[in-house]
């Protein structure tokens, strides 16, 4: 694994006009180009750590791979290339899904070729989930991400994702990065390596906001739920409609707002209905 902060010298200027010099951690930002056969298919913008599993939750978000049965390795094959060997049953990445450019890590789409490409079809179906969430269930979890999220009180720079039940309450993976997109596809790629695809019956939490990219990242991985701390996108509200993902926004303090399939949320109508986690039906 490779380091996630670098110590740097800085000069920290205060409001009254002194300044004092010391040591700081950054979060370390550096390239991991993801090969697909032994082919180049895109270059990202990473914290270094969990690589295999950023490789493989990417290549679940592109529709390449959908199981554990669908991958034969995938391990570093020299420098920063991770090379990701695929069954012989699965048909390999298209031209199209190629990006062949460097994904920053603030962007997860970016290099698409079409426009097209972007509505990558599911093959999990995560409007069907039958789960359902308490409204307080929601509004804690920020709290239980934040609590894991050990490099980003080293550095203050790092985007998080974490995995809960939705049943149990039970916090399955907590994952971070300089890229919140990067974060989730850590997350997913830990659970096709545990053979947990998809993930009903689950909820994803991230720390800032709930970008297109996120939303379909959670379709693409069989996500119900989707909580952000920040607000949403109009687009990735209006996805999370097409695949009837639960999107909750503003996750944070007293309230918490619902953009799509408020239904599964306990709690967020007036009647007076208990909080907490419920079980799947």
């Amino acid at each position: 694994m490779g380091r996630i902060t670098a110590r740097r010298r800085v000069l920290r200027v205060h409001r009254d006009g002194t300044a004092d010099a010391r040591a700081d951690l950054l979060a370390v930002e550096e390239p991991l180009e993801i090969r697909v056969d032994g082919r180049p298919l895109s270059v990202t913008m990473r914290t270094p750590g969990d690589d295999i599993e950023l490789s493989l939750g990417f290549l679940v978000a592109e529709g390449i791979i959908a199981s554990h049965e669908d991958v034969v390795s995938a391990g570093f094959r020299g420098g920063e290339a991770l090379d990701v060997t695929l069954a012989e049953h699965v048909a390999p990445p298209s031209d199209d899904l190629s990006r062949h450019v460097t994904t920053t890590s603030a962007c997860g789409v970016c290099g698409k070729t079409s426009l097209a490409a972007v509505h990558t079809t599911s093959r999990f179906r995560p409007d069907t989930d039958p789960v359902r969430v308490g409204a307080v269930f929601l509004l804690d979890l920020p709290v239980r991400l934040r609590a894991k999220q050990t490099a980003f009180d080293k550095t203050g720079g790092l985007h998080a994702a974490a995995l809960f039940d939705a049943r149990s309450g039970e916090l399955l993976v907590v994952r971070e990065d300089v890229g919140r997109h990067n974060a989730v596809d850590k997350v997913v790629g830990w659970a096709l390596t545990e053979q947990r695809l998809p993930l009903t019956g689950t909820v994803l939490q991230v720390s800032g906001r709930a970008s297109f990219e996120l939303v379909l990242k959670a379709a693409m991985a069989g996500i119900p739920v989707l909580s952000a701390v920040s607000a949403p996108s109009s687009m990735a509200a209006e996805l999370a409609v097409d695949h009837g993902i639960t999107l909750a926004g503003f996750t944070r303090g007293d309230s918490l707002v619902l953009y799509a399939r408020q239904d599964r949320v306990v709690g967020s109508s007036p009647a007076d209905v208990p909080d907490g986690p419920e079980p799947t039906r």
